[in-house]
C-alpha cells in the first residue's frame, strides 16, 4: 500500500499530487511575485552602479584639481563613506577643555587634553602636502570601510588629523606627512588588523594640544600661515613643540569648504 501524498488520475505517468497541485495552484501568483522582485532589485543595483559613478566621477573631479589620481576602486568606499557621512554618524574624538582664549567675543584657541588612545596611520610622501593627505586618506578610507580584518564598516571618527614638519625656524614644511584616523571606543581594545601594510596601529600617548579653527584649503601655505598666527597668540609657544604639528580636519578632502584645525602640541 502506498503511504506517498494521495494521487488523483490513474496512478498512471499523468498522476500529481495534491501537494504538486497546490504548488501549481500557487506558482503563477509566486512567479509574479520573483519577477516584480527581480526587477526591484535590478531597479536598485542600476540606482547604486549610477550613485557610486557620480560620486566617484565628483571625486575624480576634486582630485585632478590638487594633482591627485582617485582609482576606480575607490567608488565602493567613497559611497559607503557618504551614506554614513551624516552628524549623527560621526564620533567625535574625546577630550577635556581646560582653556579657551577669547578676544572681545571671538574664540582665539582653546587648550585640550586628549587621552591616550590608538590610531590607524600611514606615512605619505609626494611632491604637494595635498597630494599625501588625499591618498593617505584614500588609503584609510579602505580601512574603515571593511577593508581590515574584521571585514566590517568602523564608523567614521572625526577629526581625521595629519601630522606634518617643518624646519627649526618653522619656514617650510618637509614632504612626508602622517595621516592618522582614531579608532572608535569599542575597538579601542582590539582594533581590526588592517589588510594594507603600509597602515599601521599605534598608541599615542595622553598629550595637551592648543586648538585654532579655520575654514578653506589646506595646502603648504596656509598651514605655514596658520602656524604663525597661532604661534603669535600664544602667550609662550616655546612650550610646544617647534617642528612637529597636526591639521585636524572635520570634513572629507573633497569638501568644497572644510573645517580644519591648527594643534600645537606642548612638550611632553
Amino acid at each position: 500500500m502506498e503511504t506517498g501524498g494521495c494521487r488523483m488520475g490513474g496512478g498512471g505517468p499523468a498522476a500529481i499530487t495534491l501537494e504538486e497541485l497546490a504548488g501549481l495552484e500557487e506558482s503563477p501568483d509566486s512567479a509574479y511575485h520573483s519577477h516584480g522582485s527581480s526587477l526591484e532589485e535590478e531597479a536598485a543595483e542600476r540606482m547604486d552602479d549610477e550613485e557610486q559613478e557620480r560620486l566617484l566621477s565628483y571625486w575624480q573631479s576634486v582630485g585632478r584639481g590638487h594633482q591627485v589620481d582617485v582609482p576606480r576602486d575607490m567608488a565602493e568606499p567613497i559611497q559607503q563613506l557618504t551614506r554614513n557621512n551624516n552628524p549623527q554618524e560621526r564620533q567625535p574624538i574625546p577630550f577635556t577643555l581646560i582653556q579657551r582664549k577669547e578676544k572681545l567675543g571671538d574664540l582665539l584657541y582653546e587648550k585640550r587634553q586628549y587621552g591616550k588612545a590608538k590610531w590607524a596611520c600611514i606615512t605619505m610622501q609626494e611632491k604637494q602636502y595635498e597630494q599625501s593627505s588625499c591618498l593617505g586618506f584614500m588609503k584609510l578610507m579602505r580601512y574603515i570601510c571593511e577593508q581590515n580584518s574584521s571585514g566590517l564598516y568602523l564608523g567614521i571618527t572625526i577629526p581625521i588629523v595629519t601630522i606634518v614638519h617643518t624646519d627649526e625656524a618653522q619656514s617650510a614644511m618637509t614632504p612626508a606627512v602622517t595621516v592618522a584616523y582614531y579608532l572608535p571606543e569599542v575597538l579601542q581594545d582590539e582594533p581590526p588588523h588592517p589588510l594594507d601594510s603600509d597602515i599601521t596601529i599605534e598608541e599615542w600617548p595622553p598629550t595637551i594640544v592648543y586648538s585654532r579653527s579655520f575654514h578653506g584649503i589646506t595646502n603648504e601655505d596656509s598651514i605655514m600661515r596658520e602656524i604663525g598666527v597661532l604661534a603669535a597668540l600664544l602667550e609662550s609657544p616655546e612650550l610646544c613643540l617647534q617642528d612637529t604639528f597636526i591639521i585636524a580636519g572635520y570634513t572629507n578632502p573633497a569638501a568644497a569648504n572644510r573645517h580644519n584645525e591648527i594643534w600645537f602640541l606642548q612638550r611632553p
